[in-house]
C-alpha cells in the first residue's frame, strides 16, 4: 500500500507492548519552534478518514490566529493500517465499553463484531502512545484534548468517566449513546453521583438530521428503516441530554451544539473543524 503524502504529516505504526495488531499514527506537527510549556495536542480517532481533513483545517486556519481563533498544536490521528476510511472489526472493539458483546457477521463468512475493548484502548493511549508522543514532539501535558465521532464519540465519554484527568478538553460528536442499552448514561449518573471533580471543558455535538430524514432520503428504499434506526438511536436528543446531565459534575464544563444540515457522516468534517478550534482556541 502506498500512503498519499498529508501535509507536514508523519505517518507510523505501533504495536502494544502487550502483543497484538498495531495501530496506525498520524502525527501532525507545526512549523516553529515549540512554546516554553510545549504544544497543545489533540488526539482523534478514525484518522484513516479525516487526517487529510484535519491536516488542512489546521494549516490553513492557525497561519491566521485573529480570523479564525486556532493555534498551532499538535494533533495525533490514531487509525489502523488499512486501505479504507474504516477497520469496522478492530475499531468496533476499540472503542465499544464494557461488558461488551459479540455480533454475528454482516455479510456471509465475515467476522464477528466484538465490542468491549475500551479500557484496553484507553490505556495504551495513555500508557504507551503519550509517551511516544512525547518523545517525537514537545507536547503541553496540561493541554490535551481528545476527538471521536459515532462509536468514537461514545468511546470518549467513557474515557472521560474512567479517567476524567487524562484530557483537559473532550470532544464527542454523535455520540453512540445508545449502544448496549445506553449503559453509558448509567455510567454517567453513577460518576456524578460519586461527586468525582473535575478540571475541563466538554464539547458535544450532533447533526440535525441525525434524528430525522434529510431531505434527500425522503421517499428512499430505506426511509422506513432509516427512521426506525432514528427511533432507537435519538442521537440528536441523547446528546443534548448526556451535555445538560455532565453539567452536574463539579469543575466540568459542557457545551452542545446542533449543526443544521448535517447527517451522521457528513457532520464529521463540521465537528473536525470544531473541535480543532476548540482544542487549539484560547482558554476561557
Amino acid at each position: 500500500m502506498t500512503l498519499a503524502l498529508i501535509p507536514d504529516t508523519t505517518v507510523f505504526d505501533i504495536a502494544p507492548e502487550s502483543g497484538g495488531p498495531p495501530w496506525r499514527i498520524f502525527l501532525y506537527r507545526p512549523p516553529g519552534e515549540p512554546p516554553a510549556q510545549g504544544w497543545p495536542v489533540l488526539y482523534y480517532l478514525d484518522a484513516n478518514a479525516v487526517a487529510g481533513t484535519a491536516a488542512d483545517i489546521m494549516r490553513v486556519q492557525a497561519a491566521w490566529p485573529l480570523g479564525t481563533g486556532i493555534e498551532w498544536g499538535v494533533m495525533v490521528g490514531i487509525g489502523y493500517p488499512v486501505d479504507g476510511a474504516y477497520d469496522s472489526v478492530r475499531r468496533s472493539w476499540d472503542m465499544g465499553p464494557p461488558p461488551g458483546e459479540t455480533y454475528p457477521p454482516h455479510t456471509p463468512g465475515g467476522p464477528d463484531v466484538r465490542t468491549g475493548g475500551a479500557d484496553a484502548f484507553l490505556a495504551f493511549i495513555e500508557e504507551e502512545l503519550k509517551p511516544e508522543i512525547a518523545r517525537r514532539v514537545a507536547v503541553d501535558p496540561a493541554r490535551q484534548a481528545i476527538l471521536g465521532h459515532s462509536f468514537g464519540g461514545l468511546f470518549v465519554l467513557h474515557a472521560l468517566l474512567r479517567r476524567p484527568q487524562a484530557f483537559a478538553r473532550w470532544i464527542s460528536a454523535s455520540p453512540a449513546i445508545w449502544w448496549e442499552g445506553a449503559g453509558i448514561v448509567a455510567a454517567a449518573e453513577a460518576f456524578i453521583a460519586r461527586g468525582t471533580p473535575c478540571n475541563g471543558r466538554v464539547l458535544l455535538l450532533a447533526g440535525e438530521y441525525e434524528q430525522k430524514l434529510a431531505p434527500f432520503q425522503v421517499g428512499a428504499p430505506d426511509e422506513e428503516k432509516r427512521l426506525a434506526g432514528f427511533e432507537d438511536s435519538r442521537i440528536v436528543d441523547n446528546t443534548r441530554l448526556m451535555a445538560e446531565r455532565l453539567a452536574h459534575v463539579p469543575g466540568l464544563a459542557p457545551d452542545y451544539v446542533f449543526l443544521p444540515g448535517e447527517t451522521h457522516m457528513s457532520v464529521l468534517p463540521a465537528c473536525m473543524n470544531l473541535a480543532i478550534r476548540f482544542a487549539f482556541g484560547p482558554a476561557k
